[in-house]
């Protein structure tokens, strides 16, 4: 149970695992970007879930073809702007009435108006750090090891070829099955990834 939620997680992220016979999944290369993304439309519709596009540029569309939701980074970056407004009023707070209280003309110990600034500007920094940190655990990075990576066809990924991958940790992955599902939308070429979990050295 708990393997799996894990698994699941994992895949959200874009980071599949290889099936007992370490293999990673298939890898098919598909002309152009319409191509491309007719096929992950096709993938979705077929029930595939754990897939991913690899384009060198961005593809208007991909988003809704592939099934993705809204993006979940919004949510890091309110949490960290709330950790940073809490931040900043608890320190303020604390060391001008609680630690060091001084008395100042009568005014007093702690005021929200003079501490507004530094309030601000712990909003803005808690929040960007929780942008940065919450898209990069979305995306899995840094990930300095992927199967893909040692496809010489993959290479040409951020060049001038469309990708589409299907992962052997989907529950519909049948290497056969899907190879011909693939080629019925059109794949030019389709590669077996092999993961030994061994970067070249």
């Amino acid at each position: 149970m708990l393997d799996e939620l894990l698994r699941e997680i994992k895949a959200m992220m874009g980071i599949y695992d290889s099936d007992a016979d370490q293999v990673y999944g298939l890898l098919a290369e598909f002309p152009d970007p319409g191509a491309l993304l007719h096929a992950a439309e096709a993938v979705r519709e077929e029930g595939y879930s754990h897939f991913d596009t690899h384009s060198p540029f961005p593809i208007h569309g991909m988003d809704d073809a592939m099934g993705l939701g809204n993006s979940k980074v919004g949510y890091f970056t309110f949490l960290g702007g709330v950790t940073g407004l809490a931040t900043a009023t608890l320190l303020q707070w604390w060391t001008a009435a609680v630690d060091y209280p001084l008395n100042i003309s009568g005014k007093p110990f702690f005021a929200v108006e003079p501490s507004v600034p530094i309030m601000f500007e712990l909003t803005v920094l808690f929040a960007a750090f929780g942008a940065v940190g919450g898209m990069l655990a979305l995306n899995g990075l840094p990930r300095p090891y992927n199967p893909l990576f040692y496809s010489e066809r993959f290479k040409g990924a951020s060049d001038d070829r469309f990708f589409l991958h299907i992962a052997a940790s989907d529950d519909q992955f049948d290497a056969e099955e899907t190879a011909r599902t693939l080629r019925s939308i059109g794949a030019l070429h389709i590669e077996l990834v092999q993961d030994d979990g061994v970067a070249d050295a």
